[in-house]
Order: structure tokens, then C-alpha cells, then sequence
């Protein structure tokens, strides 16, 4: 059948497994720091970038909706959700928002009432990409949130004879800095070959 086909290429960009969120990522060299993994997930995430358009020809005569000329982008809603089943005082902390890890008691996770620009950080996903996934060279797909925090709250739920499971919601969050940088950005390399030693 003639349009009963795939790309000839789909092995090689496909995103597999649930990848993993990190506090910092090196796209360039496709290096992370086992120490910047937030947590263990259940169920994967998901990320959401979701624009918001003014139609400034809703209201004109004669003009049909949706017109080209006159739609305008206004903001882009930055999200990232899912499930940990993990948790730490600094992931607790995280997820909370405005919190602060006892300086006296790292046991001790005190919520404030105020936000701090410390509450606001990058947040990385990154999962595995493409058939050539090794060690070494393989494959990514990252998405980096700028100025993320936590707007889901803490939340667990139990149960008999299971993991307790912490929901989690971050948004990404536009700057003064630059009011017209959306905040966030995706980065999609191919792997390459994995070479053994002589």
C-alpha cells in the first residue's frame, strides 16, 4: 500500500524510556552528575508548552476568526509533571517551592510563606534518544526550564503494602532579565557509534 509506510528513519529518532529530571545537564558533551538527579519517577512525566494567543480580529467586521496578520502570541504556559516515588529533604524542599532545609537539622524541611529567588532554579529533563544509546555517545533528548518552581505543592499518597507516591508539578517562568524569552528550550542530538579499546 503506498501511504501504508513509516520514515525509513524512525528507529533512529525515536525517544525511549522515561529519561530522568536534573538539576543541571551539559548538552555539549551529553554529561550528567548522578548528584543532580532529583528523584526516581513512577509512570514517567509530562511536559507541556503551552501557548496563549490573542486574536485581535475577533471583533473586526468581516474579518474571519484566526486570521494570521492579526494573532498574536502572548505567553507560553511552561510545565513538567508526574510522580516521585522518592523522597529526600532537598526534593521535598523542591517540591514544596518555598521551603528551606534546616541549616541546624538536614533532617528538617521548614515551608515559608514568601518566595526567595533561591526557590527558582533550572530544571532539566533528559531522556535517551535514537537506536545508538550507549554509555558513552549515546543519544538525548533534553528539555532545559529556566526560573522553575515547584507549583503542584507537596503531596503524598500511601497505601497498604505499596510505595508512597509524591506528585510533582514545576513551571518554567518568564524574567524581567529578558521579558521576551520564552523559558525553556530543547535540545535533540543523535548518538554515534560506541568504539571499544584496542
Amino acid at each position: 500500500m503506498k501511504f501504508t509506510q513509516i520514515p525509513t528513519d524512525t528507529f533512529s529518532q525515536l525517544q525511549l524510556n522515561a529519561g530522568l529530571l536534573l538539576k543541571s545537564f551539559t548538552p555539549s558533551t551529553g554529561t550528567l552528575d548522578k548528584a543532580d538527579i532529583i528523584g526516581a519517577t513512577s509512570g514517567g512525566v509530562k511536559f507541556t508548552a503551552k501557548p496563549s494567543y490573542t486574536d485581535f480580529g475577533e471583533d473586526i467586521d468581516n474579518c474571519p476568526a484566526n486570521m494570521a496578520e492579526l494573532k498574536r502570541l502572548d505567553s507560553v504556559e511552561v510545565t513538567i509533571s508526574g510522580t516521585f516515588v522518592t523522597v529526600s529533604a532537598s526534593s521535598a524542599a523542591s517540591t514544596i517551592g518555598a521551603a528551606d532545609v534546616d541549616a541546624k537539622d538536614p533532617t528538617h524541611v521548614v515551608p515559608r510563606s514568601d518566595l526567595k529567588d533561591g526557590d527558582f532554579g533550572d530544571l532539566w529533563w533528559v531522556g535517551d534518544y535514537s537506536n545508538l544509546n550507549g554509555d558513552k555517545n549515546g543519544g538525548f533528548v533534553a528539555i532545559h526550564m529556566m526560573k522553575t518552581l515547584s507549583t503542584g505543592g507537596f503531596a503524598l499518597t500511601s497505601d497498604d503494602k505499596s510505595k508512597g507516591q509524591f506528585d510533582f508539578e514545576y513551571t518554567a517562568h518568564y524574567s524581567m532579565d529578558d521579558p521576551t524569552a520564552v523559558p525553556y528550550e530543547v535540545y535533540i542530538k543523535a548518538g554515534t557509534a560506541e568504539t571499544t579499546g584496542a
